[in-house]
């Protein structure tokens, strides 16, 4: 009876104990900073694409520090795409739309591919397509191919009928930094204004 009684005493010990840790574990999460959930790739932490200083359409070298307390997007792509580049850039000329107020704190960084054909002049033409305050960034030929390095995206150049006439394959998707010139996520071409937008409300808040 006695070994009944202390084995019965025993298990509500190790009962309470373990409904005290639960419940500690419990506060701790509910106190703990929630991890926000992104419909885009969170890229939180990623070891890559950290800065850059390459001059804009307007002459003018920038760094990502220039953005600071901004949302910022970073596309490679060139004048002459047909599809993937106008889409995008019009997606994120959306995206701006869809924030309200909060849209003057997105900026829009469209990395050229080619910078052989894309002068400033077409490009200054192209981005007026969009927005007046998306940037163009045009980097010399080596500077290219090390900020296509950093931030592991992939262009080749395709050969036309002509020396001018080439088109050039590039990665579609496009990086996400947050106010703070933190890399976030990585958003796929194709997931349209009003996702891309929702993510972005969430990285200015």
């Amino acid at each position: 009876m006695n070994l009944y009684s202390d084995g019965f005493k025993g298990r509500r010990r190790l009962g309470a104990a373990l409904l005290a840790a639960t419940l500690s574990m419990g506060l701790l999460v509910a106190c703990g900073e929630q991890k926000p959930a992104f419909s885009s790739i969170d890229i939180t932490g990623a070891e890559y694409g950290k800065n850059f200083a390459l001059p804009d359409h307007n002459g003018q070298v920038r760094h990502l520090a220039d953005f600071a307390g901004k949302v910022v997007v970073v596309f490679f792509g060139y004048t002459q795409c047909p599809d993937v580049c106008p889409t995008t850039l019009a997606e994120l000329a959306e995206v701006k739309k869809l924030l309200g107020k909060d849209g003057e704190r997105l900026q829009a960084l469209f990395v050229t591919v080619d910078p052989e054909r894309d002068t400033p002049e077409l490009l200054t033409a192209y981005m007026a397509n969009f927005d007046p305050n998306f940037l163009a960034l045009r980097p010399a030929p080596e500077e290219l191919e090390a900020v296509a390095k950093d931030f592991k995206i992939y262009f080749k150049k395709v050969p036309g009928p002509s020396s001018t006439s080439y088109t050039m394959d590039h990665s579609a998707g496009s990086y996400v930094f947050d106010p703070k010139g933190r890399l976030r996520l990585f958003t796929r071409y194709g997931s349209g204004a009003p996702v891309l937008a929702a993510d972005i409300a969430v990285l200015m808040r």
